[in-house]
Order: C-alpha cells, then sequence, then structure tokens
C-alpha cells in the first residue's frame, strides 16, 4: 500500500514540476519556470531545514551533545540527500529487490529480523539487505502495515517474522527497528513469553520517550508517539525490569524526527550517539550496521 502511494506521490511531483515549468517557459517567464520547478522538487529541503530549527532549539536542555551549526548543516544536507533515495526509489519502486532471506543451510546461522518506521516500508533497508544476503545471513526484512494504525497491531506482525527466523535457524535472531519499529519491537518483546527468544535488540532514532513532532500527528501510530502518551507509559509498565539491557540505543543530537534528542535512548540500554547525523539517514550509518555484525558473531549467553 505505501509504495503505491509513494509512487503516485514522487510522479505526481515530477508531473506537477514538468507542467509548470512547461506552461512558464511557453509563456516566456523562464526565471519563473526554473523556479517553481525547483520549490516543486526541492521544496522537502525547506521542510527539513524548519526540523532543524525546532529541534536545535528544543535541544538546547537536552543532556545529549550540543550540536554546533556546522554540525546541523552537515546533518541537514545528508539528509536532503537520503530523503529522495529512500522516499522516491527505494520504498515506492524497490521495496521488493531484495526478499526475505532463508537458505536451506540456515539452521545453526545467526538469523536478522527487521522493523522500518513510521511511513515507511522495508524498502528503507536495501543496503542492509544487500550486504546481509552477500554474507548468507537470514533475515527477514517486514512491513508494518496498516501504515496508520495502532503499533500494537504490529505485534502479531513481529511474531510471525521472528518465528519464521527460529524456524528456518533454530536460533533467537538480532532484532533491529529504525524509528517507530524499535516501538514495535519493545511491544512485541513486552508480551513475549520466553524473552530469550531475542539475542539482541537494536534500534535506529527511536522515539522510545516518544518525540515533541508528534504533536502534529493525525494517525493513531503517530499520536502514540506523543511525549505525554499514555501508551508509553502503558508499554513501560508491560516490560520486565531490566530488559533495557538488551538494547543498543542509537540516537542523534542532529534527529530532526527524534528530539528532544535523549528521548531515543533508555535507561540501563547501551546508548550509542551519533554525531551530525538525522533520521533517516541514520539508517544507512556503518555504526548500527557494525553492531549488527558484532552481535551476529556473539554466542548466546549461558
Amino acid at each position: 500500500m505505501l509504495a503505491r502511494l509513494q509512487q503516485f506521490t514522487t510522479l505526481g511531483l515530477l508531473v506537477i514540476s514538468a507542467a509548470w515549468a512547461g506552461w512558464c517557459w511557453h509563456a516566456g517567464h523562464v526565471g519563473w519556470a526554473l523556479a517553481g520547478s525547483a520549490l516543486i522538487v526541492f521544496g522537502y529541503a525547506l521542510v527539513l531545514a524548519i526540523e532543524f530549527m525546532l529541534l536545535s532549539r528544543l535541544n538546547r536542555f537536552d543532556p545529549a551533545p550540543a550540536a554546533s551549526a556546522r554540525q546541523l548543516l552537515r546533518a541537514w544536507w545528508g539528509e536532503v540527500r537520503a530523503a529522495p533515495s529512500v522516499f522516491c526509489w527505494r520504498q515506492p519502486f524497490r521495496s521488493r529487490q531484495w526478499p526475505d532471506h532463508l537458505p536451506s543451510d540456515a539452521p545453526g546461522r545467526r538469523g536478522v529480523v527487521l522493523m522500518h518506521g513510521f511511513f515507511c516500508n522495508r524498502g528503507i533497508w536495501n543496503p542492509w539487505l544487500a550486504r546481509l544476503r552477500n554474507a548468507g545471513v537470514p533475515y527477514v526484512a517486514v512491513n508494518l502495515e496498516p501504515i496508520f494504525g495502532s503499533i500494537d497491531h504490529y505485534a502479531d506482525i513481529v511474531e510471525s517474522a521472528v518465528h519464521r527466523i527460529e524456524r528456518a535457524t533454530g536460533m533467537a535472531p538480532v532484532l533491529v527497528g529504525h524509528s517507530m519499529g524499535g516501538l514495535a519491537l519493545r511491544r512485541w518483546w513486552a508480551d513475549a513469553a520466553d524473552p530469550a527468544r531475542v539475542h539482541h535488540a537494536i534500534t535506529i532514532g527511536t522515539p522510545h520517550r516518544g518525540t515533541w513532532l508528534a504533536r502534529f500527528a493525525f494517525s493513531h501510530n503517530g499520536r502514540q508517539m506523543h511525549l505525554t502518551s499514555e501508551w508509553h507509559r502503558a508499554l513501560g509498565s508491560r516490560e520486565v525490569a531490566g530488559r533495557a539491557a538488551g538494547f543498543t540505543c542509537f540516537y542523534s543530537h542532529c534527529d530532526n524526527i527524534v528530539f528532544p534528542a535523549s528521548n531515543a535512548t533508555l535507561p540501563g540500554a547501551d546508548n550509542r550517539h551519533l554525531a551530525a547525523v538525522a533520521h533517516v539517514h541514520m539508517a544507512d550509518r556503518p555504526e548500527p550496521y557494525a553492531e549488527l555484525l558484532r552481535w551476529l558473531k556473539l554466542p548466546t549467553p549461558p
């Protein structure tokens, strides 16, 4: 569903841009043709700039390291480049490029379950999936749907993915969640009968304690990520004490979606700060992938 919606959005913007440019050019307004087309195609960069101004203001009193103007600019530029790749190519047109990988020789090999964030699909993981397949690592990358539904409903999807990996490998997988995907991970694990079904959990830019930006959310799952969400309090009450020790949480002082920045951390977890990197771009950074590889090699604790 999301892929088709983003196909329509991407192609629609290109058609509108071309139509505007053609009409203005025909009317002799070359400058308007170029300026209008650029605004239509690259207007998202202005929206990102507004988000960065907001995060800079709201992070002033956060315990996360303060971001310099240069770091904010670097992160903004990284997100400007990453967003079209994810939202206009990988997710709408290439989300099935790398199908789930459960080879016949999977038994005894540690696997991975990957969960995407809000308004995303499994296509965001394409660079990871290519590397994992080449390395012979079994994996399942889910689509969390309905895209605007409750995070609670995603637990069944996570359960199915974990079960498939367990059945194929005979081992507990490493679970990886970007953004809202990390909350779907926690929601499933909170009710898992056997906590040993997870070898380790890695979250990337997950609003573990909500995000200020969710005050503008219109969807059910978006409202659940509000800073004062009752859903967050209920999730915390369901989780086993000490559960955070099984997490590595990547966060950034330049995250333009989850801020204040420390809201992407969990007390008691291995919290890793990524400097000068924004929300979507964080999923393409080498550090989270390297952490995944490290846990894939570590034996199951006694």
